[in-house]
Order: C-alpha cells, then structure tokens, then sequence
C-alpha cells in the first residue's frame, strides 16, 4: 500500500510539474561532488571535474562555550585529479578566534601547494532564516580575511529564497561567489523541495543545487533557463 501511494504521489508530480517520475540521484550521471569524512571512495570520483572536500569543523564545546575548537576532519592533503577543489569547514558557530583564521588558512595553503587547483573555499552552516543578517556580517569578514585568489561559496537553505530578508540576502552580493541550496537533510531529500526551487533564482545571485546520492529528484525544466543556475553537486554517502 505504502508502494502504490508513493508511486501515485510521483505520478501526479510528474503530471504537475510536467516532468517525469521521480528518479533516484545516481552519481554517475554528475561531475562535481561532496566528499564527507568517513564516506569511502567511489569510481565516479576518478572523473569529477569538482570536488568539495571537507577538511575541518569549527564548534564550541557544550562544556565550555567560551572555548571554539578547530577539528580537522576529511582525507588528508594530497594532489587530486579534479580540476576545480573547493575545501570545505563545517560551522556550527559562527565566533571564530584568530587561531581558527590561522589554521583554515593554513590547511587551504597546504592543499594548492601540493598542486591542486584550489578553487576557493566553501563555509557549511545552518544559518536559519531570522538570523541571516548575523551569517552576512560573518561573511563579510571572511571575505575580507580570504585570500584574494580564492572564491567563497557558502551552503543555503531552500527557505532563504522565501523566508529570509530581501536585504540581508541582497547582502550576500560581492560577498560570495555562490550559493549551493541544499535540497536533502540527512541523507534523505526533503519532500517538499519542488515548492521552494522557484523562488531560489529570484535570489539574484549564482546558484547550485545540492543533491544527495540516491535520494529523489526529478529535474524542473526552468533551472536550466536560470541565468544564475550552474549546476549540481552531489553528496557522495556510503552504499552498499
């Protein structure tokens, strides 16, 4: 029962949107990706034009919020076959001392002398809507701390495009040089990511959107006219 009316619902989205059923994201049919700690090595990965490597998290420990720690994480430095590397920093906040600045910087430095062309980096952070403007002057900041070879891309919520404040959003212009909106929590896609990705080319700013390995998508004919649409990434995860 719980098949046929999952297959129904796939059907009338089809129907909707005028596009075809569902499909399962298969990471051979995409050229740049996500390479997460802890998530082993695929053949798709010898072909990856980008890769989005991740490299560290920055928190403060719940026994002390005073303190913020720096944990590196990810694949250790070595020169990788895919012509664009963005290293990635998972944040969970967002008061960064000067010791944080220093190592992120470091590491970045370590991995384009090792002969990768490292595109710039990319700042992983659940910035909820209400307290973008926070994320913003953030960003700004970094903008300013980042080598000027290097690009800044940032991960967003589909809510942004309909929830945040147009101000705040219309900050981000300059500051970064992309934006990748997640349409999967977990390693699930959310249901309802159809009804949000309209509203994420009125943004006004470069865009990709972030799939996860076999979660559902079916691909809506207007990103591709999108002029601010360039591409896809895919969240690479374990599978058996």
């Amino acid at each position: 029962m719980k098949a046929l009316r999952r297959a129904l619902i796939g059907l009338l989205f089809s129907v909707l949107t005028g596009g075809s059923a569902w499909a399962s994201v298969d990471a051979r049919d995409y050229e740049a990706f996500w390479l997460w700690s802890g998530v082993a090595s695929q053949p798709v990965l010898a072909r990856a034009k980008t890769l989005y490597v991740l490299q560290g998290q920055i928190f403060a420990p719940r026994r002390d919020k005073q303190r913020v720690d720096f944990i590196a994480q990810g694949m250790s430095v070595k020169r990788l076959p895919s012509q664009d590397l963005w290293i990635v920093y998972r944040a969970h906040t967002l008061r960064w001392p000067e010791s944080v600045y220093r190592q992120l910087f470091g590491q970045v430095e370590r991995w384009r002398q090792a002969g990768n062309g490292v595109t710039g980096i990319q700042i992983d952070f659940d910035a909820r809507t209400r307290y973008l403007q926070e994320y913003v002057t953030f960003l700004k900041d970094l903008r300013e701390r980042l080598p000027a070879r290097y690009k800044l891309s940032i991960t967003g919520l589909m809510d942004w495009s309909s929830n945040a404040d147009p101000e705040a959003i219309g900050q981000l212009k300059g500051v970064v040089d992309e934006v990748v909106v997640q349409t999967y929590q977990g390693q699930r896609s959310i249901p309802d990511y159809a009804a949000y990705l309209p509203r994420v080319s009125r943004m006004g700013m470069p865009f990709k959107v972030g799939l996860v390995q076999g979660g559902e998508w079916d691909a809506p004919g207007y990103l591709q006219s999108s002029p601010w649409f360039r591409g896809y990434v895919v969240f690479l995860r374990n599978t058996r």
